[in-house]
């Protein structure tokens, strides 16, 4: 069982990229961690590994956001460890590029099902079990602002995120609950860079004025200051950290 002060957080998708690389920040920041996976248990346990071997404490939950059943039992596996939830990071998606009149039904259907009613499931869940004094922090994507081709399913549900955000921000009034999005721009992650190529990715690197692309760690510093009592008077709002490119 956990101490009493000491707050816990479930991070979804954080197997890899920025999920991982949040979860071990927070862990560092004391928190109890939920590392959650929908695929590779390795992957998951070597982040739960990392945690431990640095001091910390965190179990994995195999959980698919799109699955109500599935969030629930993960919520119910973060109380059982630690005794509650302080913490929510929705940082699970996948993303899926193509024009919108190539777009099929299973590029649509994946990114409604995992990016959007996935969040919504979290959220939903979260409203009812996050400890009072909490924090919720969810994905956006700084392409809302950009407007890329290609990008439109999956911006357009980001874009739905924001709303949620904003709304639900309002709706916690009374529970010292602040609820916030980072919005990354090209961040070096495999979700970012598989399928680019060479010259794409040295022309996104070069768009914002600071001329690099951001880092998993760049964003896990974010969602730790969102997490920290220090920005417990910033609420409702979408930080957009990508570097100044929109």
């Amino acid at each position: 069982m956990k101490n009493q002060h000491t707050k816990t957080a479930i991070v979804t998708g954080a197997s890899r990229g920025i999920g991982a690389e949040v979860a071990q920040r927070l862990a560092r920041n004391g928190f109890n961690l939920i590392v959650n996976y929908s695929g590779s248990e390795e992957a998951a346990s070597k982040i739960v590994n990392n945690i431990e071997r640095a001091g910390g404490n965190a179990i994995s939950a195999k959980a698919d956001v799109s699955d109500v059943a599935a969030v629930k039992r993960m919520f119910d596996s973060a109380e059982t460890a630690f005794g509650g939830v302080d913490v929510l990071v929705n940082n699970a998606g996948i993303m899926k590029l193509a024009k919108l009149a190539d777009s099929d039904d299973g590029l649509i259907d994946s990114q409604i099902a995992i990016n959007f009613k996935g969040t919504i499931n979290t959220l939903r869940e979260a409203a009812n079990r996050l400890q009072d004094g909490g924090t919720i922090v969810n994905f956006s994507t700084s392409v809302v602002g950009l407007y890329l081709e290609n990008y439109s399913i999956y911006a357009a549900i980001k874009a739905g995120i924001e709303t949620l955000t904003k709304i639900m921000a309002k709706e916690l009034r009374g529970r010292s609950i602040t609820v916030n999005a980072v919005a990354p721009g090209p961040t070096a992650t495999d979700l970012f860079l598989n399928g680019k190529s060479a010259e794409v990715i040295d022309k996104m690197s070069k768009a914002p004025p600071l001329e690099r692309l951001g880092t998993p760690e760049d964003i896990g510093n974010i969602v730790a200051f969102l997490a920290s009592e220090e920005a417990g008077w910033i609420n409702g709002q979408i930080i957009r950290a990508n570097g100044g490119v929109v």
